[in-house]
């Protein structure tokens, strides 16, 4: 039966005025489009309960094992320094407080956010400013740790060392100057797929550039720079490396290459994002694997530092002394004299 003739199709019905039979086709078209309507959200639904019901259990973990794991490490590299070796401690200690930060205000701040669906304000931009804090830091302190240990830079003893350690604030610093920028500017707003607030650009394309450009070339290019460079030229044989085989600054390699494939996602995004003209944002995929891989690299440093000797040994000791001192041995107070 043709669509194009409402008289024929209205008379089935048994609706002979026009007015009726065009209200009554207006209703069965309304039906229709509220059905697929409908039909598209359930689906929507549907995804976003299986995308919450899988990113939920990572993030709770990713979040338990960068709080615990972390808190663990900073606290015996300061209550059991004594019994394991670091000539490099500044910039591994810097590393540790960001991956421990980053846990509790970020990873937690994703979560609740991916609960509740959303971030209000102010703590949307606060997020995206200590967001971008704690990925620079972290690559300024590894890079630091290389460009130590392939001169030859204590942590202590050389006028060197205050330069390292004024470089470990300035990439903290550097940070906060660039995740300020956004916040600035109105860019940020929440980002379901990164699970909580980014920068998102309505403006123009070279504005975009223009901060990507610098921000990265800053904060993550020049950094990368100096652990690849000094990383090649280490394991070539020309650094000055003075610690002992049993230091625990030889878990180096290991932070290298877990920091370089937990965030190559995050750096595809933002390549992905340079090169569209339109300002649309790289796909919700790439961003949510972006936003785990980083939160992965907190949760996993513990472990790489427990893969050190000394490092596992200081850790039972701390265990242990917690354990002696909650059962303290018996004090003699008095003795009795028995006669025979």
């Amino acid at each position: 039966m043709s669509p194009r003739n409402p008289r024929v199709q209205c008379s089935l019905y048994h609706i002979s005025t026009k007015q009726e039979c065009e209200a009554f086709l207006f209703l069965i078209v309304g039906f229709i489009l509220n059905t697929s309507d409908n039909i598209t959200e359930s689906e929507e639904n549907y995804w976003s309960r299986t995308e919450k019901s899988v990113l939920a259990p990572i993030l709770t973990t990713e979040m338990v094992l960068g709080v615990l794991g972390n808190g663990l490490v900073l606290i015996v590299k300061v209550v059991c320094k004594d019994h394991f070796h670091c000539l490099y401690w500044l910039p591994l200690f810097s590393l540790t407080l960001s991956d421990f930060l980053c846990s509790i205000l970020i990873i937690c701040g994703s979560l609740l956010a991916m609960l509740s669906e959303g971030q209000i304000s102010p703590w949307c931009e606060v997020v995206n400013l200590l967001k971008f804090t704690f990925i620079t830091s972290s690559i300024g302190s590894i890079a630091i740790l290389c460009v130590q240990r392939y001169m030859g830079i204590p942590s202590k003893g050389k006028k060197l060392s205050v330069l390292m350690a004024v470089a470990c604030v300035a990439s903290w610093c550097t940070g906060a100057i660039f995740g300020a920028v956004p916040v600035v500017y109105d860019w940020i707003k929440y980002d379901p797929a990164e699970m909580l607030c980014a920068v998102f650009w309505e403006s123009s394309y070279s504005d975009m550039l223009v901060y990507i450009l610098c921000a990265f070339s800053i904060s993550i290019f020049i950094p990368f720079l100096l652990i690849i460079s000094c990383s090649i030229l280490s394991c070539a044989g020309y650094g000055k490396d003075c610690s002992s085989p049993g230091d625990l600054s030889s878990i180096t390699p290991l932070l290298v290459i877990l920091y370089l494939l937990c965030y190559a996602p995050f750096a595809a995004s933002e390549l992905v994002l340079l090169g569209r003209l339109d300002l649309t944002p790289s796909p919700g995929w790439l961003r949510s694997l972006s936003s785990v891989m980083a939160y992965l690299d907190c949760g996993l440093n513990p472990f790489i530092y427990c893969t050190n000797k000394d490092f596992r040994k200081a850790v039972l000791i701390l265990f242990w002394n917690k354990r002696r001192s909650a059962f303290p041995h018996p004090v003699l107070t008095s003795i009795t004299r028995l006669e025979i």
